[in-house]
């Protein structure tokens, strides 16, 4: 059915708001009927609030082009009574966003949210649509605590766990010691492009603030479990990591090293990624891909640019797997950092929300 459910994008001109704007043309399950962003640009048709910032690769889709945006903030209680949920996607300090994003969901509109802001929160599930929907089920503990009826926050993790969570997940089976991952991250990551991150060009930045903290800390809150209405971390396994911002425009590349306590063969583990799928795929959700995690055999793939679209950029890629002399086995994985890693993950997550009845 078209259209079941109406629909605001929060942060609406910057880039991952740009993407959610073309996921979202024709989408089978939402209507996007608001657009809303910072107050200077506010009051404007789309098309001229965002201006020369479009980055995707795709025009403006002709349903935005002439829709007033509206002020995130001034226009929320007007927003709410139009939307049945938000994808949230603002640039702000994070105890902004944290204190916007409560103020939709204590408006009674579920908030399904790019940011990081409340990644950390005990209540709010943070979640990959295909390793752990039963976190869920904590939403009915954060309505308690917010006083609301329909209104939550569900975040997706960030962008570069995409790139290795999903691989590393199948194989706790074997009991996963310790990983120890780096990350080459796209510039889109940072909301970029090679025209507007000129100092990127024949170069890599190794530091990206506070991102190691999430590549080592997130993996722990997805792999937890519920207890007396909140989410606690897993304990293990230990991931240390290093990001690098590379002169790529999209996609996360990880380089993976593993040991595990019951150590698997080649074999176990190629099987273990196979056979791999989730909700999204039992649900035949819109955004799914068929095939979660594809394997690549040639020496010199997956590649960013060859790869990162692979079932629409939703599918996680691994390639290289082989025995390691420090850990038991070293390997490499890919994701599209703003299709699966963010916009994409957050449409996906949402369309699971939908599924479940959390939007009802």
């Amino acid at each position: 059915m078209i259209g079941t459910h109406k629909v605001g994008v929060i942060g609406a001109t910057g880039m991952v708001g740009q993407r959610f704007l073309t996921l979202l043309d024709k989408h089978p399950l939402f209507t996007p009927v608001v657009l809303a962003a910072s107050a200077r640009s506010a009051g404007k048709p789309y098309c001229e609030a965002v201006g020369e910032k479009w980055a995707m690769s795709v025009p403006i889709p002709g349903y935005a082009k002439d829709m007033t945006v509206l002020d995130a903030e001034a226009d929320a209680g007007r927003i709410a009574g139009m939307v049945d949920f938000v994808f949230c996607a603002v640039n702000m300090k994070k105890e902004d966003i944290r204190a916007l994003e409560e103020r939709y969901a204590k408006l009674e509109v579920p908030v399904v949210s790019n940011n990081s802001a409340h990644r950390a929160t005990p209540d709010v599930p943070m979640v990959i649509p295909e390793v752990n929907a039963g976190h869920l089920a904590v939403i009915a503990d954060q309505r308690r605590r917010l006083g609301t009826k329909r209104g939550f926050i569900a975040v997706k993790s960030n962008c570069s766990l995409q790139s290795y969570v999903p691989l590393l997940h199948p194989l706790r089976a074997f009991g996963i010691k310790c990983a120890a991952v780096t990350t080459y991250q796209a510039i889109s990551g940072a909301g970029k492009t090679f025209a507007t991150m000129p100092q990127i060009v024949d170069n890599v930045i190794p530091y990206i603030g506070g991102e190691e903290q999430k590549s080592e800390e997130e993996p722990l809150k997805i792999w937890g479990t519920l207890q007396d209405g909140r989410i606690v971390h897993a304990e293990g396994p230990v991931i240390t990591s290093q990001c690098l911002r590379v002169p790529v425009s999209d996609g996360h590349t990880a380089a993976v090293f593993v040991s595990f306590e019951r150590t698997p063969s080649k074999e176990d583990i190629l099987s273990a990624w196979k056979n791999f799928s989730g909700e999204p795929q039992a649900l035949n959700l819109p955004s799914a891909p068929k095939q979660f995690i594809h394997y690549f055999e040639e020496d010199d793939r997956p590649q960013a640019k060859l790869d990162r679209m692979t079932e629409n950029g939703m599918a996680v890629c691994a390639g290289r797997l082989r025995k390691d002399t420090l850990f038991d086995y070293k390997f490499i994985g890919l994701s599209h950092n703003t299709l699966r890693g963010a916009a994409g993950g957050a449409v996906l997550l949402a369309e699971l929300l939908a599924a479940k009845g959390y939007f009802d």
